[in-house]
């Protein structure tokens, strides 16, 4: 039994706070076996996880024989290795249905597209059990959780606390398993405003650099040279209007990693405006004035956390395979931080509040 509950653990649990999070398994077939379906002795070697979820998990393309990809007939035998990813389950964490208001964007039998709040937690922990949006959505959804298990498989990503904008929830295990698969191959599309320190010099471009987490703080991250010390991450950008001394953007994710804006913008002199984590919540730009200070001090208050908004989601309908998009408008701090910006760039003094 220890044996075989050797091979049933991760191997490696790939997260990523917009990517989503999968587990990386091996089963070694012992040389006992019976020649039989690839999803039949899965299913009977998997606790927790039914043969219809596993159906998905091929069909999506997660599930490899020998390294070869997997149909769901492939008769395995003794001595076959198989490899596979599962979209994360979170266990251990108690969740408790909460009737939360949500501002749906979109919804139907499979999909779920909301807006989220600047403020609110997406998954339970780390000191936040409750008014999340699992919770929200565990009552929404009239979501069965047994055991423990907070279902996150219903999301298939995440965006920050205090990051505004859109996200999809998959309502059953085909439409989760063929989203994650999306976000896995980084084919949705993704594009974020925000509000960054400095005036960009060119108008586009791109930044390329591995992100891994930082040693001297566990809760931020950083760009490494190194590519055994990150993982791949690119940022597109493009200029959207610029105000002397902050710039808004757009930022177009090719990869989906943790904090991945907030860092790559860091990373090359411009963090985003009052992100505290990452150096945006002090004045980066402008002048030693008093009424300067007093600006920026009445902006921070305007907008108290980092200025970002997930903007745009795009993404392939898992029943229908048509291409869905949605965009959500700026909400009112972010909107309010770029009016004043706009009216101090063009007066060239601080408003009187």
């Amino acid at each position: 039994m220890d044996e075989e509950k050797r091979y049933l653990e991760p191997e490696e649990a790939v997260e990523d706070e917009e990517q989503g999070m999968f587990e990386h398994f091996r089963l070694d077939v012992d040389g006992g076996q019976e020649p039989i379906r690839v999803d039949k002795y899965m299913s009977s070697h998997l606790e927790d996880t039914s043969r219809h979820r596993i159906q998905c998990a091929i069909k999506a393309g997660y599930v490899f024989v020998n390294g070869k990809l997997a149909r769901a007939n492939v008769i395995i035998r003794p001595g076959d290795v198989i490899r596979f990813m599962m979209p994360y389950r979170r266990r251990g964490v108690d969740i408790i249905p909460q009737d939360i208001p949500l501002d749906i964007v979109y919804e139907d039998e499979d999909v779920l597209v909301v807006n989220k709040p600047a403020g609110m937690v997406v998954h339970p922990g780390h000191g936040n059990f409750d008014g999340t949006l699992v919770n929200a959505l565990a009552y929404y959804l009239r979501l069965p959780v047994p055991d423990g298990d907070e279902r996150a498989g219903i999301l298939v990503h995440r965006i920050d606390k205090d990051t505004s904008g859109l996200l999809v929830v998959a309502k059953n295990d085909e439409a989760q398993m063929h989203l994650a698969k999306q976000f896995f191959d980084h084919s949705i599309e993704r594009k974020y405003t925000a509000v960054v320190w400095g005036n960009i010099r060119e108008d586009e471009g791109t930044i390329d650099g591995n992100i891994g987490r930082d040693p001297n703080d566990r809760l931020r991250y950083r760009v490494y040279s190194d590519p055994e010390k990150g993982k791949h991450a690119v940022t597109h950008y493009r200029v959207l209007e610029r105000f002397g001394f902050v710039t808004v953007v757009e930022c177009i994710l090719e990869t989906g990693r943790t904090h991945q804006i907030r860092v790559h913008m860091s990373h090359i002199g411009h963090p985003l405006f009052n992100d505290e984590r990452y150096g945006g919540a002090d004045i980066r730009q402008g002048t030693i004035y008093a009424k300067y200070k007093q600006f920026i001090r009445n902006c921070f208050e305007i907008c108290p956390r980092q200025a970002l908004h997930a903007r745009t989601l795009g993404f392939v309908h898992p029943r229908t395979r048509e291409w869905i998009r949605f965009d959500s408008p700026l909400p009112a701090d972010m909107t309010a931080l770029i009016d004043k910006w706009r009216r101090y760039a063009a007066n060239m003094v601080p408003d009187e509040e």
